[in-house]
């Protein structure tokens, strides 16, 4: 197995995907933003359609669609969540029509088949090895987008009148981070599919979340949940292809969505940790840009 190409390039766009939505997946639960990493999974199955269609790479396709969504959501959406959410669901409908119709063009222009398949729910081990070093480059900048801002990314979810007094544009760090998330569900959109990757985004932080009480700790946790996840999933995949009836594998998506759960569901096997009650001006004070 580890002496196939395909299966290595697997491997490293899995750890890829896996510890980017990991890391970010935190941050997405904590400023509970899950919806519109949801909606910016399925708006990615408009990229890959689109770019199906005009017979480019799908990982173009679900990242330029993942940025314009992010743009559009906290561009025409307000600071109230009630608001914000419904602003998300509008641009995800249109999103979603606009789809259906790439699908339905695709498949009647091109005597490809299974193209359907693999933007809904992933085709990791044929992912083309060119496109690599984009994907590491895009999980890279993601990452250390988040890092370098932590502090304004809690500060305004949990005080955004605060964050403003202290200088900080609440808007353009909403716009900053959504458009990393949005390329974080791209790489998981490559590596599971568009329609799943929602739950290597939100399944691994959610359960690092009801164990550790530390943000720290929980994109720590989060990130190796996520990344054993994919690689046992890619593993799994590849064996089940000598399993009954033979020559007939199953999907990678399958084996990581359903590991995924079994992580979340055994995370209630413990009492989840709570931080002890704080004052507003300790929280306002850890979480200062400064």
């Amino acid at each position: 197995m580890l002496t196939s190409g395909p299966v290595l390039t697997a491997f490293l766009i899995g750890a890829i995907a896996a510890t980017t939505s990991g890391v970010i997946g935190v941050f997405s639960v904590l400023r509970t933003q899950s919806f519109a990493g949801h909606s910016l999974a399925d708006i990615a199955t408009t990229g890959g359609a689109g770019a199906f269609l005009v017979g480019v790479n799908q990982f173009w396709g679900f990242l330029v669609a993942g940025l314009a969504a992010a743009t559009a959501m906290e561009a025409i959406g307000v600071q109230r969540r009630r608001d914000r959410d419904i602003a998300t669901g509008v641009v995800l409908g249109g999103a979603l029509g606009i789809a259906a119709l790439f699908l339905y063009l695709g498949t009647q222009h091109t005597s490809r088949t299974g193209a359907s398949f693999s933007i809904l729910f992933g085709s990791i081990f044929v992912v083309a090895p060119d496109t690599v070093p984009a994907i590491i480059a895009a999980g890279v900048v993601a990452v250390a987008t988040v890092a370098v801002l932590s502090r304004r990314l809690l500060l305004t979810a949990v005080a955004p009148e605060l964050a403003r007094a202290r200088g900080v544009s609440v808007r353009l760090t909403g716009i900053i981070f959504l458009a990393a998330l949005a390329v974080v569900v791209s790489l998981s959109a490559v590596a599971i599919g568009a329609v799943l990757s929602t739950a290597l985004l939100v399944g691994p932080a959610a359960t690092a979340l009801r164990v550790t009480r530390s943000p720290g700790k929980a994109v720590l946790v989060s990130a190796v949940t996520g990344l054993a996840a994919t690689w046992t999933g890619i593993a799994l995949a590849y064996e089940s292809y000598y399993w009954p009836p033979a020559g007939h594998g199953w999907p990678v998506s399958f084996f990581v969505v359903a590991l995924v759960l079994v992580a979340y569901l055994l995370s209630y096997a413990r009492k989840p940790r709570r931080m002890p009650p704080r004052s507003p001006h300790e929280e306002a004070a850890e979480c200062s840009p400064a």
